[in-house]
Formats: structure tokens, sequence, C-alpha cells
């Protein structure tokens, strides 16, 4: 090799050093919202649907949830804003806190929580299927009454948490408007922030809906006729902002910016890792890739890899990518398929959503 070879090797070796590391998902063409997005934990939710070839959005304005269809080529979108109103005569808006699509395997609802109740509506937001007023709950003085937390589990129930620390389970018909309340969970001694069911299929007597409160605790249940308490994971120095439940892992996001993962059937806890600098407002996961989605107050995006460890019974988080969305308080994020190829996120005052896919 002559020394002239030598330094042109040489130079292509610093090159490929200083060269960035290649990056796992590229923003497409934001999505634009109607109204800004609050700063509410968890505000923004995500309906895929494959067989139309489109993917719903939702987000919270105050008493109004943005919704928008767009097509999967990204060249079609469709806007409608849906004003939450107290019980079936339509009147008194009220302060929306909360909407989410709640997947069963008979029908799709859409579910919005308020400071006056639970709507329930059908999936496009055209009809509502229900209404559950919350005025004659009882709280203490000077504490705000309002529901928070969505989610479904098992074959045909929602369960909506309260700022009192209840859980209320609605058992929800294959069709028609006969849901009812079937039962209320009463664990949790803090306003309830987060609700998640199981996202992968599991076999009987395994937990399948966990709970979490502004104190830190999580409640981890047993759905059916009659629910009951797997496991309660003490309180922790901080909010537990947001909570996923995937292959019996929990996946809890915080106020001091930490990820912690347990099992659930134990409560366990297995890994915990600093994701963020400030808190976290939603976490995602995608069933079928295990991959997990965390923003949070400090701009970033993260996406993880969770896996079981060959070697123990812990559990290996890996972290895959980041984006930084400059000078924004991130406060909703989804992933827009189970295989997490794509993902959405919004933040405080964004009148848009800002789309991301795999490489």
């Amino acid at each position: 090799m002559t020394a002239g070879q030598a330094g042109r090797r040489r130079k292509r070796r610093r090159r490929r050093r200083r060269s960035p590391p290649s990056r796992m998902y590229r923003k497409e063409k934001s999505i634009l919202l109607k109204d800004s997005s609050l700063a509410l934990y968890n505000n923004m939710s995500v309906l895929p649907l494959p067989a139309k070839q489109l993917t719903y959005f939702a987000s919270v304005h105050g008493t109004t949830v943005n919704m928008v269809s767009a097509s999967d080529d990204g060249l079609s979108f469709s806007h409608r804003q849906l004003q939450a109103k107290e019980g079936s005569l339509g009147v008194g808006a009220s302060i929306i806190t909360q909407a989410a699509w709640c997947v069963l395997p008979s029908r799709v609802l859409l579910v919005l929580t308020s400071r006056k109740g639970i709507q329930m509506y059908e999936s496009d937001g055209s009809i509502m299927v229900y209404w559950h007023a919350l005025e004659g709950l009882e709280s203490p003085p000077g504490k705000a009454v309002f529901a928070r937390g969505i989610a479904a589990t098992g074959q045909r129930f929602v369960c909506v948490g309260t700022s009192l620390g209840s859980v209320l389970v609605f058992d929800v018909p294959a069709k028609g408007t006969n849901v009812t309340l079937s039962e209320v969970l009463e664990k949790h001694c803090d306003s309830i922030t987060d609700i998640a069911g199981e996202l992968c299929e599991q076999p009987e007597g395994v937990p399948d809906l966990v709970t979490a409160d502004d104190s830190g605790a999580l409640c981890v249940w047993f759905s059916g006729e009659k629910f009951t308490l797997a496991n309660k994971i003490p309180a922790s120095e901080c909010t537990c902002s947001s909570v996923k439940l995937w292959n019996g892992i929990i996946a809890a996001g915080y106020g001091n910016g930490h990820i912690r993962l347990y099992e659930a059937a134990s409560g366990i806890l297995r890994a915990e890792v600093r994701a963020h600098a400030r808190w976290i407002y939603a976490l995602d996961l995608a069933p079928l890739s295990g991959k997990l989605l965390s923003v949070a107050e400090d701009s970033f995006v993260q996406v993880w890899k969770l896996s079981p460890s060959p070697d123990s019974e812990g559990i290996e988080i890996q972290h895959c990518h980041a984006e930084c969305v400059t000078d924004t308080m991130i406060c909703g994020a989804r992933f827009c398929n189970p295989e997490g190829s794509a993902f959405a996120v919004t933040g405080f005052e964004l009148s848009e959503i800002i789309h991301y896919v795999l490489v």
C-alpha cells in the first residue's frame, strides 16, 4: 500500500466516524388540527382502520375534541370537532379531560371524560351511545370532581377513572345503547391518572388491567363478571401519569421522567430507566413489536424496545430512537399501527399532529 492510499483510507475512516448515526424514523408531513392541544396527560388517541385505508386521530382542546380522518397515502383529510354535551338533551358544554377510542371485539367506541361525566359515542363521533353523570358523587370540600383514564378490557368492559380514586366499570353490549355500570372499583386513595388494558391475548388467570393514580400507586386487576385485585404497587415519590400493559409487563411513566417496568402478576420491579429530564405525559406500546413510545415536557420523543431477558426473569429495554420537537411541551403520543412502524405526537398549543414513519 502506498502512502497516498493509506492517507485516503484514514480520511475515509475519519469521515465514517464523524457521520451521524442512522435514524429509525423520519418526519412526514404534519396533519393540521382545527384547534391546538391542551396540556393534558395522554392527550392523543389513534384508531387505525386498515380495511378503509384510514387512520383517525383525536386530541382535546377545552370543551372540544379535534378529530381528523387521514388517508394512508397522506393525500386526503377530513376534520370534525366534537363538542361534548351534558346528557341526551345536548346542553351545557363541559371541559373535557380525555378522549380515547376503546376497541372491543364486537364494537369500537369513542369515550370522552369531563368534569360533568362520561360520554360514549360511535367510533366516528356521530352518535352518542351513552351518558353517565358524575353529579351524584360525593367529594371532600374543595376537591374537584372529574373523570380521567379510559381503557377497554376483556370482551365487553370499558373502565373509566375518577378524581375520587374510584374506577367505574361499564358493561357494553355488542350493539345498541344498553350500556350499564356494572361495578365500581375502590382501591385507590388518589385521583386516577390513567388506565390500561392488556394489549396482547393472554391465558386465563392472568391480570389484564392496570390503574394508576396521582400518588404513583398502581393497582393490577383480573377482569370478569367480578373484577378482583391481583396486587397493588405502593405509591412512589411522584405521580404516575401514564401506564401500559403488554405481555404481562407494566410500563409506567412518572413525573420525575423515569419509566419503570413491573411484572404484572407479582408487582416486582424489573427495570427502571431515566428516560426524560422532565415530567412524562404519555406512553404507548406497539403490541406486535414491543416498541415503547414516551414523550415528556422536555420536548423529547423516545422510542424503546422491550423484550424478556434470555438469561434471567428480568426485562430488557433498549433505546432505539429520539426526536426533539423544539420548544414544545409534548402531551400526546401514539403509535399508528400495531407494529409500531409509524407514530404521531402533539403538544401544548400545537395546532398540528406531527407524523413519523419507519425509515
